[in-house]
């Protein structure tokens, strides 16, 4: 966790500096190569006093938005959501308890997507809901099978 310094500066030119000392040339590059850690972790592993996971998201947004790979960063972050609540993958059984993990990664996931795809996010929420995955599920990366077919690329 940060202590505010994160922000002093120029924190975009400080972050992509992190990354290109990593051996990426590009954020997203950097996040791929670790597609189940969080943002925390990221962000922790470019500067853990003077990067945030916000940061690291914001750059994401961005590189996404300009390569036309929103609906991919948007599957990346239900991968990080459901790794960071769901740890034995998804629940067998729905009870109190995992009720809540599985609201709780979808509820994160929903909070943070763009705008562009909050309502292909909602429709994704509510097939998996209607039809969960089977028991242990948890998606290695953006490119899983049934997360494609939840939220399938459209961009041109």
């Amino acid at each position: 966790m940060t202590d505010g310094r994160s922000w002093r500066g120029n924190w975009k030119a400080r972050l992509y500096k992190r990354v290109r000392e990593q051996g990426y040339d590009s954020l997203t590059a950097f996040a791929e190569a670790r597609p189940t850690a969080s943002l925390v972790a990221l962000a922790e592993e470019l500067g853990p006093d003077d990067v945030a996971g916000v940061q690291v998201y914001d750059g994401l947004v961005a590189e996404a938005v300009r390569s036309k790979r929103v609906t991919r960063l948007v599957r990346g972050q239900l991968v990080r959501e459901l790794w960071g609540s769901l740890p034995d993958g998804w629940p067998a059984v729905l009870d109190d308890d995992n009720r809540f993990k599985v609201a709780k990664a979808l509820g994160l996931w929903s909070g943070i997507v763009p705008e562009t795809h909050k309502e292909r996010v909602r429709l994704a929420r509510e097939a998996l809901r209607a039809n969960p995955p089977p028991s242990g599920w948890r998606p290695l990366g953006p490119d899983d099978e049934l997360l494609r077919t939840l939220l399938p690329d459209e961009e041109a």
